[in-house]
């Protein structure tokens, strides 16, 4: 795999049982790369350690006065450093490549889990925690994956290079053979803390993304209510507590970068010395002194190797099991499905609340649990949290079907719709039936204002479809991006599309326009509304109450309202003395709720429903 064949057409299936089986993983799926950076590794080192020889032997023949063999040194010194300069150079190729496409398959491995788990993932893995695994654990991750193969050429060479000095001058090459393993384990007692401290400098960083993603997300709210500086007194005492652990880890490292560079030191002054001596007694020449002590000199650079992969492991090691942990993750239904593709039309029906909407009509869903309701409507869309009964469509089980026709069939579209950046065309171009345009789509979602604000943003843009939005849609109101969020969705046009308060930040009488808007274009398709809005509620063909995680009640809006207490106490905010009132005027023979509900029947301008809401409230 090249860098330019990325994305790769099937990262794979992972081994996400914990990190080091993950890591390994990776190495084995790009295994060509890692055994090409190896080939050119051993080429670079092995041309590196050869410099020695041709120096010690160019040294001999000077001594000796030999023209012949001063040539073949030569010779063989302009070959190493060929050599040299071809492995280091393809070495460095082969290693980026790797890092790079080990990153890639990261990155494309979590964005396929991202996709299939949906909204479910950020319920259960902190939305700084995704963040932090997808940039900065992936470059650590590819680290240690492409530092592994060039650890393995240097650990070669060294064993070579050893055997090679005890043959070629055995007084000398025992002292080498026996001090170097010596500088390459002499770290591994530092190492444990090392690793620790890097864990707690990791897992302070992913808290202070944490905090910074949430408080970015909210800085709208944070300013409104004044707490903007509040959490970013927070973020700088999270940013200080990384920067010390940081400091404390790179303290450790130091420490061993030191270890590293005096003892190889060491173990020169020792070759030296005990050279000087053997050379002295006359049972070494000056040549091979040369030899032994060039080589101890330029093996310190493949050495630093043992350094780096336990940097890059201690590194690696967290963010591989915080990515795994992310990979782990299952749906609590099969992706692939037990049916064929197929595009079922029909009833949309849930057995665990026994909720129905019936095909082609306008369903509203009231419910007083803001958090069941969310759940409820990931159910309506196969997204289940946990294993149950399937919701049918047309009498299939969306379980039963692949992922891709479930999501093809039913459409949620959540509390808060995320934006993404770029221009108006490129966030309306989403699969669609064809069926409805985004002219058609924006008038029904009253985009309006919308269009010319972005078009204000973007004084270049001649038509407001090539206006920009800003990351998140965050230059726009909240409502403004409910209804961006909403045109979205109508473009998709989906066999049943499930809406969750597609209005809640939306004004009254814009909210009464979106409404009726929906109610046109989706006529004929089937439509569920999660909504407390009276507004969207009287729109309804059909409104459901659930009480308890049942359906508790079925009717239309005007006529629950006054024979559904608990319908009532959602939809208008009934107090408990107000709901005690009312009970005791029904008791008494008088019209629930008083004179102002039973006037609701008399009502034709929704409008006029929201001040008689008003002058509930006041009473």
């Amino acid at each position: 795999m090249q860098i330019q064949d990325l994305p790769f057409p099937d990262p794979g299936v992972p081994d996400a049982r914990s990190g080091p089986r993950f890591l390994w993983w990776l190495f084995r799926n790009q295994l060509s790369g890692q055994l090409k950076s190896l080939a050119w590794g051993l080429l670079h080192f092995a041309s590196v350690a050869s410099l020695p020889f041709c120096v010690g032997v160019a040294v001999q023949a000077a001594v000796d006065r030999s023209g012949g063999r001063l040539a073949l040194a030569g010779g063989l010194m302009a070959l190493a450093c060929a050599g040299n300069a071809v492995g280091d150079t393809f070495l460095h190729r082969a290693a980026v490549t790797n890092w790079i496409t080990a990153a890639a398959r990261v990155q494309q491995l979590l964005a396929r889990k991202a996709a299939t788990l949906g909204s479910a993932l950020t319920r259960r893995v902190a939305a700084g925690e995704v963040v932090a695994v997808s940039t900065g654990d992936v470059e650590k991750i590819g680290w240690f994956v492409e530092a592994l193969s060039r650890f393995t050429a240097a650990a070669v060479t060294i064993v070579l290079v050893c055997v090679g000095l005890v043959a070629y001058q055995p007084a000398l090459g025992v002292v080498v053979a026996v001090g170097l393993p010596v500088l390459a384990i002499a770290v591994l007692p530092l190492l444990p803390r090392a690793t620790r401290r890097a864990d707690v400098q990791r897992e302070k960083a992913g808290r202070a993304t944490e905090l910074a993603s949430d408080t970015v997300a909210g800085l709208r709210v944070l300013r409104g209510i004044g707490g903007e500086e509040l959490f970013l007194d927070r973020y700088r005492r999270a940013s200080q507590e990384v920067r010390h652990a940081a400091v404390r880890s790179a303290r450790m490292w130091s420490l061993i970068a030191a270890v590293q560079v005096l003892l190889p030191g060491l173990l020169l002054i020792t070759v030296v010395w005990y050279g000087v001596h053997l050379a002295r007694e006359g049972r070494i020449a000056v040549g091979e002194l040369v030899t032994v002590y060039s080589s101890v000199m330029l093996l310190t650079y493949p050495i630093r190797h043992f350094e780096e992969i336990a940097m890059a492991y201690s590194f690696s090691r967290p963010s591989a099991r915080r990515a795994a942990g992310v990979l782990a993750l299952e749906r609590a239904t099969d992706t692939a499905g037990s049916r064929a593709a197929e595009a079922p039309a029909g009833d949309l029906y849930d057995p665990a609340t026994g909720l129905l909407a019936p095909a082609g009509r306008l369903t509203a869903v009231v419910c007083g649990d803001p958090d069941a309701a969310g759940r409820l409507a990931e159910r309506l869309g196969g997204h289940a949290a946990h294993r149950d009964a399937s919701v049918l469509l047309g009498g299939v089980p969306l379980d039963e079907l692949p992922l891709d026709s479930a999501r093809g069939a039913v459409l949620v579209q959540d509390k808060d719709p995320v934006l993404l950046s770029g221009t108006l065309r490129e966030l309306l171009d989403v699969p669609a039936s064809g069926a409805v345009g985004p002219r058609e789509a924006l008038e029904a979602a009253q985009c309006g204002d919308v269009l010319a604000a972005l078009v204000q943003g973007s004084p270049a843009a001649g038509d407001p479809m090539d206006a920009r939005i800003t990351e998140r849609g965050r230059s726009l109101s909240g409502g403004q991006r409910q209804r961006l969020a909403l045109a979205r969705s109508l473009i998709t046009d989906p066999e049943v599309l499930v809406l969750d308060e597609p209005t809640s930040a939306v004004d009254s009488h814009t909210e009464a326009r979106v409404a009726e808007g929906v109610r046109a274009l989706r006529e004929g398709r089937t439509t569920v509304v999660f909504t407390s809005s009276p507004l969207l509620l009287d729109r309804a063909d059909r409104v459901v109450l659930l009480h308890g995680g049942t359906v508790a009640a079925v009717g239309v809006h005007r006529e629950l309202v006054r024979t559904e207490p608990r319908y009532r106490a959602v939809v208008t905010r009934e107090t408990e003395d107000e709901a005690a009132l009312t009970q005791a005027r029904a008791e008494d023979g008088a019209p629930p709720g008083g004179a102002v509900l039973h006037r609701l029947e008399d009502l034709e301008d929704l409008e006029e429903l929201e001040d008689l809401e008003e002058i509930e409230e006041t009473a």
